[in-house]
C-alpha cells in the first residue's frame, strides 16, 4: 500500500508515541526515478526473503521485524548500502522466515507482533566465526524455495518502536536477478544484476488505451468493494506515471503469489500491463458476482424475517380475538374431508397429509406446500357429475342454430350422443375435429356441452413443450401446482365436463419431456380412469369426461396419439355457405357486440359475396367476420357522432370502408406450351397453382425451382423418368433428351410448396414442352403419379374444388379414387364444374393437351 503520511507527520507521531526513527538523508517523494542504475554491472546487496508479498518497483511498503536477527539485517543494510533486495518465498519454511510483512493499510499506531515461531536450530560457534567473516563458507542451503527475481528496495525510514520491534519503510527501485549467492550467515548476501523494464513507444495507441482501461476498471473495483476505502480511487486517478500505475495495481491485485511473481518477471512493461488487466477483469467479475449473491441473500433474509414477524403479529392478534388458530384450521380441513364423496384411498391420502400438516411449523415453507395440496384435494369434484340431457332433438336444434352446414360433422356428433344415451358409460374413441382455421372446430365443443347440459372447459395446447403442463410437477417444488388437466377439472366443478383440447397438433417436443406422450394417458379410455398427476400423487377418474380435440394438420400429431382419436374432417365453406353464415350468425353477432340494431345496418347478398371474394382468401369465416366488424364499426361511429350515413351498404361504400379490393384468384388464360394449372391445399384452404416448364440446350438434366419441398422434387423426378421410359407413347424423339435440359418452375417463390398432388401437373407440363403443344383452357388437375404411370388419389379435395370454382375453372382432372370425395359435396356447390376421373397418365395427356 502507499504511504500517505508526510515527513512532518512522522515527526509529530514519533514525539507523541515516544519512539525514534532513522531516515535517509536523501529521502525523496515516494514515486522516484532512479536514472543512475547501471543495468550491465553486477552489484553486491543484502537479501530479505518474505512470504505472501511481491514487491514491485516504485511501490512503497512497511515491513515490521521483531526478531533481533532481522533488525540487525535492516540496520546493516541501512548504514551500508541503504538498499536491500526483496525476494519472495515459494512456500513457507522456518529456515528463511526472517521477517513478518504487514501488507494491510499501514498504521503506525498498531503493529501486530510476530507470532512466536519454533526455535531455530542453535547456531553453533563455528557459524559465529563465520559471522565475523573470517571465512565466508557457503553452506549447502536449500534455495529452491525462493524466486531468483525480486526487487531492490531503498530504505526510506527506519523506526524503532517502544515494544522493541523495528519498522522499515521500503520503496521499490528496480527489478534484479541473483547471479550468485555469496553469503548465508548471518544474512543472505548475493551478487545481483539489475533488470531493465522494456517500455513501449510513446505513440503506442494500444498501450495508452490499455493504461486507461486499467485505471478505469481499478476504480470500478474500489467502488464496488466495500472493504477498500473510497479515497483509494482518488489516489489511482492522480497517478500520472504509467509504469507506476501498472506496478501499483499489480502489487495490490487479489491473486496468488505465484501469479504476482509472474507479473514481476515480465521484462516488457506492455505484457505486464496486459496480464494485469486480465487479472483485474477476473477480480471485477468476482466482486460483481459476490455483491449480487450478498444482495440476494440479504434480501431473502430480510424478507423472511419481515414475513416471520408479520405472521407472528397476525397470529397473536387473531388468537387474542379468539377467531383463529392453526389447530382450528386443521380441524376445519378435517371436517370438510368428511363431506367429500371420494374413495377410501383418497381419504387415507388426505388423512396422511393432514397429519403432516399438523406436525409442521406454520412458518416453514413445507406448511404452505401441504396446505395447497390439501386445498386441491378438497376442491377437486370427486365423483361429482352433472345430470346429462339426452334429448337428441334438442341437441340437433342447438347444433343447427350454432353452426350452418357441416351436416356430416353434426350427424357424427348426434351418433356419438346417441351411443352415450344408450350405454351411459361411453368409452369410445376421442373425437378430433380436423380442418383449416375458422371453420368452427372449437365452437362445436361448446355446442356439444350446451346440448348435453354439461360444463365446458378448454385448454390450448399450442406451443406446449413441457410434460409437467399436463401431469404437473412434484408438489415438493416451491410454487408447484397440478397439471392443466386437473386444473381445468377443478375449474369446471364436475368430473364429467366437455373438455376441448385445442390445437393438439401444435404441441412441441422440449427438454422437459414430451407432452404428447403424457396426453396418451389422458385420451386412452383404458388408462384415464386412473389418470396420475404428479402433484396429486394418486389416480383421478377422467373416464366420464368427453374429450374433443381440434387440429389444423395431422402430420405433426404423434402417431400413437392419432390412433386414439377418431378424425372428423371439417372442410372449408363454399361461398354460398359463407353467405348464409354471415346472414344468420356473423352480422347479428357483430351488431350486438357493437351496440347496434338490425335496422341500423343492412348488408345484401351481393355485398356479402363481394366481401368474401375480394377481401378474404380462406376456408373458414374468421377474416370475413373481421371485415363485417369493420363495416359495423363504420355505422356505429356515425351513429355515435350523430352523422348521416348509408344504412344499406352498396359496393362503393364497401370499397370506401374496407379499402381497394384484392382481386380474387382467377384463372389466367396462358396459351403457352409447358404452362399447366394445378390445385393445391394449404392450411387456410385450397388454391390454384401454375406449373411452368421450358427446354434449353443441354444433356438431358432436370432442374426445379420455386421454393419446393423434397416430396415435390421427387414427384418431378418420377414424372421425368417416366416420360424418358415411355417417350414413344407420347411421340417424343429419344434424341431430345440428349440435346435439351428441362427446367420446371412453380411461381410465387416466397411461398413454400410441397406434397405429391402436383405429380400429374408436372408430368403434363414436361410433355407439353417437349411436344410444343398447348394445354386446354380452363382446365385444372391434381393427383399423385407412380413410375408405372398410375394416378393416385390425394387429399383436400373439397378445398381444391372451392379454389377452382373461385378461379372460374371449368374442368378438373382427378384420380378415380377421389370420386367418393366429390359425391360427399352437395350438387349445388358443383354447378358449373366438369370432372374427369382417370387412373393412368395416358388418360391425363389425352384430356389436357390440344392435338
Amino acid at each position: 500500500m502507499l504511504l500517505h503520511e508526510t515527513e512532518s507527520e512522522y515527526d509529530s507521531k514519533s514525539k507523541k508515541n515516544n519512539y525514534s526513527y532513522y531516515e535517509s538523508s536523501d529521502f525523496k517523494p515516494l514515486i522516484e526515478k532512479y536514472n543512475r542504475i547501471k543495468y550491465s554491472v553486477t552489484e553486491y546487496i543484502y537479501l530479505l526473503t518474505v512470504k505472501n508479498v511481491v514487491l514491485f518497483p516504485d511501490v512503497v511498503i512497511p515491513i515490521t521485524a521483531g526478531k533481533q536477527k532481522s533488525i540487525n539485517l535492516f540496520k546493516s543494510a541501512y548504514y551500508t548500502y541503504k538498499k536491500i533486495g526483496i525476494l519472495t518465498k515459494k512456500y513457507f519454511n522456518t529456515t528463511f522466515s526472517i521477517a513478518k510483512l504487514n501488507i494491510q493499510t499501514f498504521n503506525i499506531y498498531s503493529f501486530n507482533k510476530l507470532n512466536k515461531i519454533n526455535k531455530l536450530n542453535k547456531i553453533n560457534k563455528l557459524n559465529k566465526i563465520n559471522k565475523l567473516n573470517k571465512i565466508n563458507k557457503l553452506n549447502k542451503t536449500n534455495t529452491k524455495d525462493i524466486y531468483y527475481i525480486g526487487t531492490v528496495a531503498k530504505i526510506l525510514k527506519l523506526l524503532i518502536m517502544p515494544d522493541g520491534n523495528t519498522t522499515v519503510i521500503l520503496q521499490g527501485i528496480s527489478r534484479f536477478k541473483i547471479i550468485k549467492l555469496i553469503q548465508v550467515y548471518p544474512y543472505f548476501k548475493a551478487e545481483i544484476i539489475y533488470l531493465k523494464d522494456e517500455k513501449p513507444q510513446k505513440k503506442d495507441k494500444e498501450y495508452l488505451i490499455l493504461i486507461d482501461s486499467i485505471k478505469e476498471i481499478a476504480i470500478k473495483i474500489i467502488q464496488d468493494n466495500y472493504k477498500i476505502p473510497s479515497e483509494s480511487s482518488f489516489a489511482i486517478s492522480n497517478i500520472e506515471s504509467k509504469s507506476f500505475l501498472i506496478n501499483f495495481v499489480a502489487y495490490n491485485l487479489n491473486i496468488e503469489i505465484k501469479n504476482k511473481q509472474i507479473l514481476l518477471e515480465y521484462d516488457f512493461l506492455k505484457q505486464r500491463a496486459i496480464e494485469t488487466f486480465r487479472f483485474l477483469n477476473i477480480e471485477y467479475e468476482k466482486i460483481k458476482l459476490k455483491n449480487e449473491i450478498q444482495y440476494r441473500v440479504r434480501y431473502d433474509i430480510d424478507q423472511q424475517q419481515k414475513e416471520y414477524f408479520l405472521n407472528q403479529q397476525i397470529k397473536a392478534l387473531q388468537e387474542e380475538l379468539g377467531d383463529f388458530s392453526y389447530e382450528k384450521e386443521v380441524e376445519v380441513l378435517r371436517i370438510k374431508s368428511y363431506k367429500k364423496n371420494w374413495s377410501k384411498e383418497a381419504q387415507n391420502q388426505f388423512d396422511r397429509e393432514l397429519s403432516k400438516l399438523k406436525r409442521t411449523n406454520p412458518q416453514m415453507p413445507e406448511y404452505t406446500i401441504l396446505r395447497n395440496y390439501l386445498d386441491l384435494m378438497l376442491d377437486l369434484p370427486w365423483k361429482k357429475y352433472s345430470q346429462d340431457n339426452y334429448d337428441l332433438y334438442r341437441a340437433q336444434k342447438i347444433l343447427d342454430k350454432d353452426h350452418f352446414g357441416i351436416d356430416k360433422v353434426k350427424e357424427r356428433i348426434i351418433e356419438y350422443l346417441s351411443v352415450l344415451k344408450l350405454k351411459g358409460d361411453l368409452r369410445s374413441p376421442i373425437l378430433c375435429f380436423y380442418g383449416p382455421p375458422g371453420v368452427g372446430k372449437t365452437s362445436l365443443g361448446r355446442s356439444i356441452a350446451s346440448a348435453l347440459n354439461r360444463k365446458y372447459v378448454r385448454i390450448s395446447l399450442g406451443g406446449l413443450n413441457d410434460e409437467a403442463e399436463i401431469r404437473g410437477p412434484r408438489k415438493t417444488y416451491i410454487g408447484a401446482m397440478p397439471g392443466r388437466v386437473l386444473q381445468s377439472i377443478k375449474k369446471a366443478g364436475t368430473s364429467n365436463p366437455v373438455f376441448v383440447l385445442d390445437e393438439i397438433d401444435k404441441m412441441g417436443l422440449g427438454s422437459q419431456g414430451n407432452p404428447s406422450s403424457a396426453m396418451l394417458e389422458v385420451l386412452d379410455p383404458e388408462q384415464n380412469k386412473e389418470f396420475y398427476d404428479n402433484f396429486l400423487e394418486m389416480g383421478y377418474d377422467l373416464s366420464k369426461v368427453i374429450f374433443i380435440a381440434t387440429a389444423n394438420s395431422l402430420y405433426t400429431i404423434n402417431i400413437a396419439l392419432l390412433d386414439r382419436m377418431e378424425i372428423i374432417d371439417m372442410n372449408g365453406y363454399t361461398v354460398e355457405e359463407k353467405i348464409e353464415i354471415s346472414k344468420k350468425h356473423l352480422i347479428p353477432k357483430q351488431l350486438k357486440e357493437n351496440g347496434l340494431k338490425s335496422k341500423d345496418l343492412i348488408l345484401g347478398v351481393k355485398q356479402i359475396e363481394k366481401i368474401i371474394e375480394s377481401y378474404t382468401r380462406e376456408s373458414g369465416v374468421r377474416s370475413l367476420e373481421k371485415k363485417i366488424s369493420k363495416i359495423v364499426r363504420y355505422a356505429a361511429k356515425n351513429i355515435a357522432m350523430n352523422k348521416k350515413y348509408l344504412k344499406r351498404i352498396n359496393m362503393s361504400k364497401i370499397e370506401e370502408v374496407l379499402g381497394p379490393p384484392n382481386d380474387p384468384e382467377k384463372y389466367e388464360l396462358i396459351q403457352v406450351p409447358g404452362v399447366v394449372t394445378g390445385l393445391a391445399w394449404t392450411i387456410v384452404g385450397g388454391e390454384i397453382i401454375y406449373i411452368e416448364s421450358t427446354l434449353l440446350k443441354g444433356r438431358g438434366n432436370l432442374s426445379i425451382t420455386g421454393n419446393v419441398g423434397e416430396v415435390m422434387k421427387e414427384s418431378a423426378t418420377i414424372a421425368f423418368k417416366y416420360i424418358k421410359a415411355h417417350n414413344y407413347e407420347f411421340g417424343i424423339d429419344e434424341k431430345m433428351f440428349e440435346l435439351y435440359n428441362i427446367h420446371i418452375h412453380a411461381p410465387e417463390g416466397g411461398i413454400h410448396k410441397d406434397g405429391p398432388s402436383a405429380g400429374i401437373t408436372m408430368l403434363t407440363s414436361i410433355i407439353s414442352s417437349f411436344l410444343k403443344k398447348k394445354i386446354r383452357p380452363y382446365l385444372a388437375m391434381t393427383g399423385e403419379i407412380t413410375l408405372r404411370g398410375k394416378v393416385l388419389p390425394v387429399g383436400g379435395i373439397k378445398e381444391k374444388i372451392l379454389a377452382a370454382k373461385r378461379a372460374n375453372i371449368k374442368e378438373i382432372i382427378l384420380s378415380k379414387a377421389n370420386k367418393k370425395d366429390i359425391d360427399d359435396i352437395k350438387k349445388v356447390y358443383l354447378k358449373g364444374l366438369k370432372f374427369h376421373f382417370v387412373s393412368k397418365m395416358n388418360e391425363v395427356i389425352d384430356l389436357s393437351i390440344i392435338k
